[in-house]
């Protein structure tokens, strides 16, 4: 079997007869973003940490800011499993790198108010609470090499 490369394009012989094939398109292989379900586990929430520290990598933020983030990261899941309950007993998290940002979405079901004790946790540059058809929604951002804006 004899097989060539062209620009986009591969040539094998089959059957006898050169057969022509594009290429696959070439796709970024890099994940920016990441959604799970997690339990109110410490090891669910230290894995939730590690991935974030690998955004944190990825987007070029030095070790030590990245072992930071990825400890408050823990530590806001940690805080947040207190609101769950046997009817909700699911915490969603999403995990975004943007060019300048990377932000942690924490969000559940139940009556519950926000996590307020995660203002209190170091680390991020900016923290909201939303409630909305309920669900509570934590957002945590930090900022990648600039000052965050001014609200």
């Amino acid at each position: 079997m004899c097989a060539s490369a062209w620009t986009g394009y591969t040539i094998a012989r089959i059957a006898g007869k050169p057969a022509m094939s594009r290429l696959p398109a070439a796709v970024a292989t890099e994940p920016k973003s990441l959604r799970v379900q997690i339990d109110a586990d410490a090891r669910l929430a230290a894995a939730i940490g590690g991935a974030a520290r690998y955004l944190a990598e990825a987007a070029g933020m030095e070790n030590g800011k990245a072992m930071q983030l990825q400890s408050s990261v823990v530590a806001a899941c940690v805080e947040v499993f207190q609101y769950l309950t046997g009817d909700h007993p699911h915490l969603q998290v999403t995990l975004a790198r943007f060019s300048d940002q990377i932000e942690v979405a924490l969000s559940h079901h139940g009556d519950a108010s926000p996590a307020g004790g995660v203002d209190s946790i170091a680390g991020f540059d900016r923290v909201q609470h939303e409630t909305h058809g309920g669900e509570s929604v934590t957002r945590l951002t930090k900022y990648i090499g600039r000052v965050p804006p001014v609200n």
